[in-house]
């Protein structure tokens, strides 16, 4: 079954089968990531996305624990709330031998936990007795790896794969090989701190004789090589004291957010553990990868709107993205990598495939929204923090992204910013609902390029707006009087040509030959947080995001009821995404309809109070909120965790109290009159504003919202 087809040369990712178990357990560090059952086995079931996967290629496709030759029944799994390690709960169904029951259901307990540290994977399986009588039993790990690229995983048919190397059985491990065809040599170790009764290429037996209260543990390494590179191996204990201490001081620098409310405090604490979980370890320094399983890598475009989600909080995000996306920003023109000079990148990947280019994604530039978004960015950060140096330092990679939006950008020269694929193999659609038929006619038909989005034109006006800012801080006078008169014919431009006065906000796209995409989406509500859109269309806007269309009681939707292709279940024609929800939130509140920007907020909450761990996935089913159900509906390959909706909570919180930081006055403002009815009120604990970390109470009194600075280390105050 295909989760990946190809159609004309282009590559997509498709959601085909159904999991057998909706509940799996994920782990990441750095390059490495582990998706696991709820029992914390590996199995080929569902899409067959389990696995231990290392820089784009899976290490082990299979390792299973039986106890006495049975599964073990599960009694709990979970993750950790700082999502350092899984830990499982079970025990020993009856275990039958000649006779009948040997070992009743329940007299053995199995506890497994594990955890990844550097491209190991660590494990502990503590077996105890609680019966009355010794038990004599075993435990068998099942095991294998098939060496497949995560596009592999995904359902694309390779033509040739490299070759499997013999698997060498040693007295406590066992390694198997693989010779890609890019040449690299792939290595996966396992290794028992015991010796096996028995041991073979696919499983390991491990016999044990337990008193009564008496308990045995085993230890797993499962390391991942590449070539003559082999992680170090440390102890159990040594390796999660590393870890936990590495996730704690990765990302979100020390600010705590509480509040009155126990599940905003649960929602918002798992969002932060997501955050630092896909940051940590990755070689790029804390640049949060998009997700996992299928996008856990560098992505232009979830990196800088994850990074403006949490800008608030901590800049620190912001200026790694800004300073890795810069280092790799494209400077010559490559037509198969859709590359030109200027442009920042969409995704890189790692892996045979990307290497040998079987799919055009090792680097590749094929976003439409990553250059103004980048430029939108620095500009956002220096406003947050008057880090002039740093801003300084990336001008060359802010100014050639600007000349990129001019000279390659604009293709046919009309003052919007559209895109053509040039590569063979690229994406057809290049904005942030990437699949192939998300941009159409009324009609049904798939719009003709080069295609304007109608949220992209907003980010092109942000950037300008932006780089103005930037070279006048920096003294390019001229040049900031050029884009600002440039944000300011567009702005015009834009809300006479993309409105639709009979759909009653702005149309989707207009085409290559500027005919209108008449449909009703929720793109517009980017172009409400960019600012591009005039107050009266706004209000229109406004009303159609909270609309039956569109607002599904979960959420906003990607595209309105009534539309041909509206699919509840597809992946961007009607489905729900946070990211996409906290944007048009902050338009919302940006543009003074709060009420409509709390609803938002009110929703996503409850999303996540009814999402297992409280994570709010990449995107959800977009049916609409029936009365007395649990919640809403899954989409059955969503990436969760997702780094841009972790950080929705950020940004939707912010955008409802209209909270404003100006560094260069050390001042805080909260513009709200109140706060969202389910808080009475919270507290900011460690939030940067100049130089100092305040601790800031916001309390609702009545009719009042009352803002303070309870304890600072240097003088910063409340604007009023």
């Amino acid at each position: 079954m295909e989760d990946v087809i190809q159609i004309d040369s282009q590559f997509y990712l498709l959601a085909t089968s159904s999991f057998a178990d909706d509940r799996s357990r994920v782990l990441k560090y750095g390059q490495t990531f582990g998706v696991f059952s709820r029992f914390g086995d590996i199995e080929s079931i569902g899409l067959g996305e389990q696995g231990i996967f290392h820089e784009g290629t899976r290490y082990l496709s299979r390792f299973a624990v039986k106890l006495g030759g049975e599964a073990p029944q599960l009694l709990r799994s979970s993750i950790r709330d700082d999502n350092a390690f899984l830990t499982v709960d079970a025990m020993n169904v009856d275990l039958s031998d000649s006779g009948g029951v040997a070992v009743p259901r329940g007299a053995l307990h199995l506890f497994r936990s594990k955890f990844l540290y550097e491209g190991v994977c660590y494990e502990q399986l503590r077996l105890s007795n609680y019966s009355l009588a010794s038990i004599d039993t075993a435990i068998t790990c099942e095991f294998a790896a098939d060496y497949r690229d995560i596009f592999e995983v995904r359902g694309t048919q390779r033509e040739r794969r490299g070759t499997v190397l013999p698997t060498e059985v040693r007295t406590s491990e066992v390694v198997f090989g693989y010779r890609g065809l890019d040449a690299v040599v792939r290595r996966t170790k396992i290794v028992f701190s015991i010796p096996p009764d028995k041991l073979d290429e696919r499983r390991a037996r491990f016999a044990f004789s337990l008193a009564p209260k008496e308990d045995a543990s085993l230890f797993i390494t499962t390391t991942c090589e590449q070539q003559s590179q082999a992680p170090a191996i440390l102890s159990f204990d040594s390796a999660l004291r590393r870890s936990t201490e590495s996730i704690h001081e990765t990302g979100l620098g020390h600010t705590r957010i509480t509040t009155s409310d126990v599940r905003f405090n649960a929602w918002m604490s798992r969002s932060t553990s997501d955050l630092r979980m896909m940051m940590v370890g990755n070689p790029e320094g804390e640049y949060p990868y998009a997700g996992v399983p299928w996008f856990s890598t560098v992505f232009g475009r979830d990196g800088i709107i994850t990074a403006l989600e949490c800008l608030w909080v901590d800049p620190m995000i912001a200026k790694n993205v800004l300073r890795y996306l810069g280092e790799v920003q494209a400077t010559e023109v490559d037509r198969e990598r859709d590359a030109e000079p200027g442009k920042i990148v969409h995704e890189t990947r790692g892996g045979e495939m990307a290497a040998l280019r079987e799919i055009p994604f090792g680097r590749y530039y094929g976003s439409i929204d990553s250059t103004p978004l980048f430029v939108m960015l620095a500009g956002a950060y220096l406003e947050r923090t008057n880090d002039l140096a740093f801003i300084a330092e990336i001008w060359p990679n802010i100014h050639a992204a600007m000349r990129w939006i001019d000279e390659y950008g604009d293709v046919d020269r009309d003052g919007f910013v559209e895109y053509q694929s040039k590569s063979s193999r690229g994406l057809i659609q290049q904005g942030w609902k990437d699949s192939h038929d998300a941009v159409f006619y009324e009609d049904g038909r798939i719009a003709e390029p080069p295609i304007a989005l109608c949220e992209v034109q907003g980010y092109v006006y942000a950037a300008k707006i932006a780089g103005a800012q930037i070279s006048r801080a920096l003294g390019e006078r001229e040049f900031a009087q050029r884009v600002s008169g440039e944000a300011s014919e567009l702005k015009g431009k834009f809300n006479r040509d993309f409105w639709d006065d009979e759909l009653g906000t702005f149309a989707l796209a207009l085409d290559g030959a500027k005919r209108m995409c008449k449909v009703t989406s929720s793109n517009p509500g980017h172009c409400l947080f960019t600012g591009i859109a005039t107050d009266e269309h706004a209000a229109r806007v406004a009303a159609s995001l909270v609309g039956e269309e569109l607002f599904s009681g979960w959420g906003i939707r990607t595209l309105g009821t009534r539309e041909l292709r509206y699919n509840p279940m597809s992946y961007h024609n009607g489905s729900v995404w946070p990211h996409d929800n906290a944007l048009a939130a902050s338009g919302l509140a940006r543009y003074g309809f709060a009420d409509h920007a709390a609803k938002i907020f009110s929703a996503m909450l409850d999303v996540s109070d009814v999402m297992e761990l409280r994570r709010l996935p990449e995107l959800f089913c977009g049916f609409h909120r029936r009365t007395h159900m649990e919640g809403p509906t899954l989409y059955p390959v969503a990436c969760s965790p997702q780094s841009w909706a972790a950080g929705a909570v950020y940004m939707l919180l912010q955008a409802c109290l209209g909270l404003r930081v100006d560094p260069r006055q050390s001042t805080i403002e909260v513009e709200a009159k109140r706060v969202p009815d389910f808080l009475s009120g919270l507290t900011i604990h460690n939030l940067p504003i100049g130089d100092t970390l305040c601790y800031v109470a916001i309390r609702q009194d009545d009719d009042q919202l009352r803002t303070e600075i309870v304890r600072q280390a240097a003088e910063a105050k409340i604007k009023s």
